[in-house]
């Protein structure tokens, strides 16, 4: 098994900046892709991010070219950096984690963290 722990999220203002980090633990040598879904009051849950052990990447186009994901494999974590934060970025992030990227792609992760809440206000 796999244990996500992600940190990092809070209040910020429309055009502000957050840091969100999601460390592995556990089986992690099966780990392949992680990334980061969220989900909106009264929404579905949706992808944001996600990045593989070699660093391909697949990003939400509501977030491209403000989001940013990484990753450090030495330290088994990954990252979200969200630059120019909108309102409707507020939700639950979660990170998620599969051996597969495809899996986590569409929407079946093997392992999810508790998720942190992130609030952009207006």
């Amino acid at each position: 098994q796999v244990q996500l722990v992600e940190s990092g999220g809070g209040l910020v203002q429309a055009g502000g900046s957050l840091r969100l980090s999601c460390a592995a633990s556990g089986s992690i040598f099966s780990i392949n892709a992680m990334g980061w879904y969220r989900q909106a009051p009264g929404k579905q849950r949706e992808l944001v991010a996600v990045i593989s052990s070699g660093g391909t990447t697949n990003y939400a186009d509501s977030v491209k070219g403000r989001f940013t994901i990484s990753r450090d494999n030495a330290k088994d974590t990954v990252y979200l950096q969200m630059n120019s934060l909108k309102p409707e970025d507020t939700a639950v992030y979660y990170c998620v984690a599969d051996r597969l990227f495809r899996s986590v792609v569409a929407g079946f992760p093997e392992s999810w963290g508790q998720g942190t809440q992130v609030t952009v206000s207006s």
